[in-house]
């Protein structure tokens, strides 16, 4: 059986933090488009992720470990960005969707590390695969919105 050692503590604090900085991505995305549904897409996104930070912290707390709070200075960069490319372009709605396409694959990609790298006790693998599942799905309708566009 697997246990809950202070990597996996460490692996789920830095997936936090990045799920912190999703969640405000997505806030600014929802901020930097006109569009009701894009707006309304962005806003359930980043209450998405704003549940998935209270099940990770929940998931990391009941093995003992601490909680590490905030957002990453990267995350910070990338919604300033954001804002640049809003204020610059003409399709913002376009370059907010590319943004969250690019965001979604890296949150994939640091999942998938985690749950192939780390020993995982099975609440916490079952956790994460259904945080990833989920993650994946919204891609795909991602991709959908930025085709129809």
């Amino acid at each position: 059986m697997s246990t809950y050692t202070e990597e996996v503590g460490n692996k789920l604090n830095e997936l936090l933090e990045k799920t912190y900085d999703a969640e405000k991505g997505y806030k600014k995305a929802a901020e930097n488009t006109s569009e009701t549904a894009l707006k309304n897409f962005f806003n359930r996104k980043a209450q998405e992720r704003y549940d998935f930070g209270h099940e990770l912290k929940s998931e990391i707390r009941s093995f003992g470990q601490e909680v590490d709070k905030g957002g990453s200075v990267t995350g910070a960069l990338h919604r300033s960005w954001m804002d640049v490319k809003a204020l610059f372009s003409n399709e913002d709605s376009e370059a907010m969707l590319e943004e969250a396409i690019r965001g979604e694959k890296a949150s994939v990609e640091e999942y998938c590390e985690i749950l192939n790298e780390t020993s995982l006790p099975a609440s916490t693998k079952s956790l994460l695969e259904t945080q990833k599942n989920s993650i994946e799905n919204d891609l795909s309708n991602i991709k959908r919105m930025e085709d129809i566009r």
